[in-house]
């Protein structure tokens, strides 16, 4: 059978997640993308593109602890020493190691799309000794982790970038044991005082929308950091 030209283009660009399949037209509307967007809205937002493996060394800046206040980031975490963690966007593993440490009895699973960040995340567990950090390749659909599983998931500034959240929100969801919780950490879209891109930010009504339209409930908001929001956001006890 002949497949014309422009059929074999739509499947490029729904396999590149360039478009959505039929079954999300109606989840996801398509536009004109603005200068740091991709032209594909979620519930009014645009989703901003992503920052690839070259940006590794941004991440691992030695300004970033003072700026963020990481380390209150880190503490403020509602973790118990034997929870099993997802990083989601976990990078270069630059809060899996330092979670690892609160969670001495559990597991951190270091869940990202990039196999180069993965490696990285591999190569620190290799010079660290930390094992209980456990990299999980995910894909832009799913974090690839089983069904209840986890005890708590968070997210640092990278939700705005997924190009299916609700696809991965459905994930994470099904993913979180009963009464689990997702911390999701975004700079303030309401601050225009954040000296951060437009479509890299999130304001606090606008992450609400998105996570109760999966069944979270919340958030509750932990004012600590200078710069982003943390959100915690909780799976019904079912």
């Amino acid at each position: 059978m002949r497949v014309g030209l422009h059929a074999i283009w739509i499947l490029i660009l729904i396999s590149s997640g360039c478009i959505a399949e039929p079954a999300e037209e109606s989840r996801y509307r398509f536009a004109s993308p603005d200068r740091d967007g991709i032209g594909k809205f979620y519930m009014g937002r645009q989703i901003s593109h992503v920052m690839g493996h070259q940006g590794a060394a941004w991440l691992e800046r030695g300004t970033r602890d003072a700026e963020e206040r990481t380390d209150l980031l880190i503490a403020n975490l509602p973790l118990k020493a034997d929870f099993v963690v997802a990083d989601i966007g976990a990078g270069t593993g630059y809060f899996s190691f330092p979670v690892a440490a609160r969670v001495q009895n559990g597991r951190v699973l270091a869940v990202d799309i990039q196999p180069e960040m993965l490696d990285l995340i591999s190569s620190r567990i290799a010079t660290s000794g930390r094992l209980n950090v456990e990299p999980v390749l995910g894909s832009m659909r799913s974090p690839n982790l089983a069904l209840n599983s986890i005890d708590l998931a968070f997210i640092v500034d990278a939700y705005h970038e997924f190009s299916h959240p609700f696809e991965m929100g459905q994930g994470l969801y099904d993913a979180l044991k009963p009464g689990g919780q997702l911390v999701l950490i975004e700079y303030r879209g309401e601050d225009a005082a954040v000296p951060i891109k437009r479509l890299h930010k999130m304001t606090i009504k606008q992450a609400g929308k998105e996570m109760r339209a999966l069944g979270f409930s919340g958030p509750s908001v932990v004012d600590v950091l200078p710069q982003q929001h943390f959100l915690i956001f909780t799976k019904s006890g079912e």
